[in-house]
């Protein structure tokens, strides 16, 4: 369907959004695209293994980026198109994300990978393999709650290709502060793992996603 036309500069554009069934060893994923006009760059998103393509950065970036040239894709893995509420292991994940890879490169142009929390960490470790412009890792889980020593930084260093980290500044997987050299993240004031910031915080809910949709435009631009 047709998401509702959006200004920019004065000129009108109609932002096309469907919806494409991929088949992949673990069943079917499901590829929400959300189309450019004009397309020079895919950003292909996984989602977390706590939520799905709903979650609210992925959303932003989803409503923001065609605009401006980036086409999403909002890829949402088999177990969660199944309705299973729990997320198999990474191998399965990774398996998966490989077999929506052909679909997401059919556009023709560049596909940068990314996705938020486990689904940044499918981009990571896939990217080099895949040939994959660049990384997106949004609250990419460092490690698990309080335990810093399980450190997943290499899964980050390891990547193969340019990698942009965005991070809530009180995720509990992983602050800002603790992310190795060269993976220094773009911060999210406030922010939690899912980047909902308080009631009481001096930014609001929309100016936090801002921060997101900027940070990553700006990046998107020099890949």
């Amino acid at each position: 369907m047709d998401a509702p036309a959006r200004q920019d500069g004065g000129v009108s554009e109609r932002i096309e959004q469907t919806v494409q069934d991929v088949p992949t060893p673990a069943g079917d994923a499901r590829v929400h695209w959300h189309l450019a006009p004009h397309a020079r760059l895919v950003l292909a998103l996984g989602h977390g293994a706590g939520g799905g393509v709903e979650a609210r950065d992925l959303r932003a970036l989803a409503a923001a980026l065609p605009s401006d040239g980036v086409s999403v894709a909002l890829v949402e893995q088999p177990w969660r198109v199944a309705g299973r509420k729990v997320a198999p292991a990474p191998s399965a994940l990774d398996a998966a994300w490989r077999a929506v890879w052909p679909a997401l490169t059919a556009p023709g142009v560049p596909v940068v990978a990314g996705g938020r929390s486990a689904g940044a960490r499918v981009a990571c470790r896939t990217a080099a393999g895949l040939g994959a412009a660049a990384v997106l890792a949004l609250s990419f889980p460092l490690h698990p709650p309080g335990r810093p020593e399980r450190s997943r930084a290499d899964e980050l260093t390891g990547a193969g290709v340019p990698v942009l980290v965005v991070q809530g500044a009180r995720d509990p997987f992983g602050r800002p502060e603790e992310f190795p050299p060269g993976a220094e993240p773009v911060v999210v004031p406030h922010g939690d793992h899912g980047f909902a910031v308080p009631k009481k915080a001096d930014v609001t809910q929309e100016e936090a996603l801002d921060v997101i949709t900027h940070a990553v435009g700006m990046w998107l631009k020099a890949v």
